[in-house]
């Protein structure tokens, strides 16, 4: 070893500080790229979750979640999306129908399911090698409340990352579209349409500030106007009557319901007469022959079709005896608002028909022509609520 009087000798001091140096600059850049390929979000059920960058591969729990997808995405927006559930098809076919117009690669999505978590085939969906799946807290397909499927999933190295545009969409609407922004790394997409939502939001806010208390009218709020031969299947919590809340109207199966759906006697409907009806639409192009009692809103219907649908609704017993009927404080609303960030539409629409003159100047219509032009790769075409 080079020593004098038991120093190290200059020249290997000079070359002992460069190797330091350049294994610090090494250390710095390999955590700087370490940083950069991960980032964390916490979700909609409060996990933090460690998500590697890039995003490629994308798991829907549900396939309605495609209209959110596209606020983000814009005209890519399948192109990450390597499985789904087939729930899109086959409840909102209209819908799915305009997609495929617009992007027949959607035929090529392989599907693990059909339209409830019953049919969900945890097999397929490990065989696509997905990145992330976004799954709902609640919902049709795969979501919060199936643990054995999280842990299967995240075992096999998919992220699994819960949104909610269902059980409290008021609340969780924007967090959910935040966090989706973010896991994509579509994060000013996000902002962008979160500010449209909220500006749109505060005017309903604003408006419901000087509603007074002899004012708020009793709702009677009808679900999946059909599906069930009996009458009359409603929402107590969550989805569109979380929306009627946020307007602070009464809606009379809230009291009468310990959960989020049931079934109120006809009788009791007749003997507590609501100020308004409004039934949700589930009916679309492919239903009005075989399947005529169920109202008809949505993609391709037009405002004709949906008048005479509701019309011959609310013709029939026991609708036709209602107080709300007669004095055509009767609507209806497309069901599918409550599973989609389109929900702000819905809320304005509720408050221009619980408080006709607070919201007159509101135009739920030009909300809706507004984010299909800024916010969504396919056009505007189709009815999407009714008055009677």
């Amino acid at each position: 070893m080079n020593v004098i009087k038991g120093k190290v000798m200059p020249q290997f001091l000079s070359i002992k500080n460069r190797l330091i140096a350049l294994l610090s600059v090494c250390l710095v850049l390999f955590s700087t790229h370490s940083i950069a390929k991960s980032i964390t979000v916490t979700d909609l059920v409060g996990r933090e979750v460690v998500i590697s960058q890039p995003v490629e591969r994308l798991l829907l729990s549900e396939s309605r979640y495609i209209p959110a997808l596209a606020i983000l995405e814009g005209d890519q927006v399948l192109s990450r999306i390597v499985g789904m559930m087939g729930d899109m098809k086959l409840v909102d076919p209209d819908s799915y129908q305009q997609y495929q117009t617009a992007f027949p690669n959607i035929d090529n999505i392989p599907l693990f399911g059909k339209g409830a978590t019953e049919s969900f085939s945890l097999e397929n969906a490990l065989a696509l090698k997905a990145d992330v799946a976004f799954l709902g807290v609640e919902g049709h397909g795969p979501n919060a409340r199936n643990s054995e499927i999280i842990e299967i999933l995240e075992r096999a190295g998919v992220t699994v990352v819960f949104i909610d545009f269902r059980k409290d969409p008021v609340k969780n609407t924007l967090r959910s579209l935040e966090v989706m922004g973010k896991v994509l790394g579509r994060e000013a997409q996000a902002k962008s349409y979160i500010q449209f939502y909220n500006q749109e939001l505060d005017k309903v806010k604003q408006g419901l500030a000087t509603v007074k208390p002899e004012d708020v009218p009793t709702v009677f709020l009808h679900s999946r106007v059909g599906v069930n031969g009996e009458c009359c299947e409603t929402m107590a919590r969550g989805m569109v009557a979380q929306m009627l809340d946020f307007i602070g109207v009464k809606n009379m199966a809230q009291p009468l319901l310990p959960g989020s759906v049931g079934v109120l006697n006809q009788e009791y409907l007749l003997t507590h007469q609501p100020d308004i009806y409004i039934g949700t639409a589930v009916g679309s192009t492919q239903t009005q022959k075989e399947a005529p009692q169920y109202i008809v809103l949505g993609t391709s219907i037009s405002a004709k079709v949906a008048h005479q649908s509701l019309a011959a609704i609310t013709q029939r017993p026991p609708l036709n005896q209602l107080t709300a009927v007669k004095n055509k404080r009767a609507y209806s609303i497309w069901h599918h608002f409550y599973n989609t960030p389109l929900n702000i539409v819905a809320i304005q629409t509720f408050a221009k028909w619980a408080y006709p003159k607070t919201f007159a100047e509101l135009s739920p219509q030009k909300t809706l022509e507004t984010l299909y032009r800024d916010y969504q790769p396919v056009p505007l075409n189709g009815t999407y609520w009714m008055a009677l």
